[in-house]
């Protein structure tokens, strides 16, 4: 079976949809990854073929209108025998494509396009996803998304069958070397890897950072807010204590995030998005047996609690925040939690809904 996967990102550093790609490809899939190329986006080297459009437009509407019409015309032109959409904002290509060749269209929800904080204070693009949303997810028949509570939602509102296939890693089967570019300088790292966007609460950590002269933040990605938390560092002389690193492929993340010594999640609660998220970097932090200081919300605090992996926060004041990172410092990691969170949370035993889902297709 063909299947043509679509995103609108270049690919380097999702994670999710590489997992599932790898698995499909390791079960007999024939599998092709459409995204986007960006002037600056770095050599991609994948086990299944991949397409990268140049687009005009790269943000804004335009760009969503842009990236559809030309995936449509993309889905339209080559063979397939299903289509996985990653996201409210490649599904409608894949939908109407789906529908005039009458071919099976599997949906992956990443996110809750609504309720993202870029849209909070932007009415009329959070009811353009609304509708989108509206128009599309009662006619989804095959769907999955991050976690429980989103799919609650969506079942509950559209009437559908989402199921739940949460981002964790692929189980780790050999020690990481740490990498070499990451000087802890003797102090202890403080570590946020993801996309540097509004509301990930990053620069409350910055903010603590004065009270905290023994350790380092470390900031992995990209995003909207790059350049202001990078100008907030410098007003406040924080250049020796916060090290921007910009992105790094997924391949290479390991070796930074076993170097650390507290792994950062302090999402705001911007919406219902971020308050049901359950972010990878979670995950990550567990398979290098990094303790985590987390907001208090309802999925995260689930793995947190019941693994007794981290530390819950629902207050984000610089001093308390550095309190808090120095008793974390100071205390000698769950290894008993950890060990377990590694055996049970693992993509190849997550994974297997999702090969449950396109096997149901396939024999029918």
């Amino acid at each position: 079976m063909k299947i043509t996967v679509s995103v609108t990102n270049d690919l380097v550093t999702d994670q999710r949809v590489h997992k599932v790609c790898t698995t499909l490809i390791q079960n007999g899939y024939d599998v092709k990854v459409v995204g986007r190329k960006l002037r600056k986006s770095m050599p991609l080297t994948r086990a299944y073929a991949t397409h990268r459009m140049r687009l005009l437009f790269n943000k804004s509407f335009l760009f969503y209108v842009e990236y559809n019409l030309r995936l449509f015309l993309y889905l339209l032109t080559n063979k397939t025998d299903l289509y996985l959409s990653n996201d409210t904002d490649s599904l409608p290509a894949n939908y109407l494509a789906a529908k005039i060749r009458r071919k099976p269209l599997v949906f992956d929800a990443h996110e809750m396009f609504p309720e993202m904080p870029e849209v909070t204070n932007r009415p009329f693009v959070k009811a353009v996803w609304r509708s989108l949303e509206n128009s599309i997810f009662p006619h989804l028949q095959h769907s999955y998304t991050v976690c429980q509570s989103i799919a609650d939602i969506y079942n509950k509102k559209y009437g559908i069958n989402m199921q739940v296939v949460r981002n964790i890693p692929f189980a780790q089967t050999q020690s990481v070397a740490p990498a070499k570019t990451m000087d802890n300088q003797g102090k202890k790292v403080l570590l946020y890897q993801g996309a540097v966007n509004i509301g990930r609460g990053i620069e409350w950590v910055i903010d603590a950072m004065p009270y905290l002269d023994d350790f380092v933040f470390y900031v992995i990605g990209d995003g909207d807010v790059l350049e202001d938390l990078k100008e907030k560092v410098r007003s406040m002389k924080l250049e020796n204590q916060v090290i921007f690193t910009g992105r790094i492929p997924f391949e290479q993340l390991p070796a930074y995030t076993t170097c650390a010594d507290i792994g950062i999640n302090l999402l705001e609660n911007r919406g219902l998005n971020y308050y049901y998220a359950l972010p990878n970097r979670i995950f990550d932090f567990i398979r290098a047996n990094i303790p985590v200081l987390t907001v208090n919300f309802p999925e995260i605090r689930r793995i947190v609690v019941h693994y007794q992996i981290g530390v819950l926060v629902d207050r984000h004041e610089p001093q308390f925040l550095a309190n808090i990172l120095r008793q974390m410092a100071g205390q000698e990691k769950n290894t008993t939690g950890f060990a377990a969170a590694n055996a049970e949370l693992n993509w190849e035993n997550e994974s297997q809904v999702l090969l449950n889902l396109f096997a149901d297709i396939k024999r029918n």
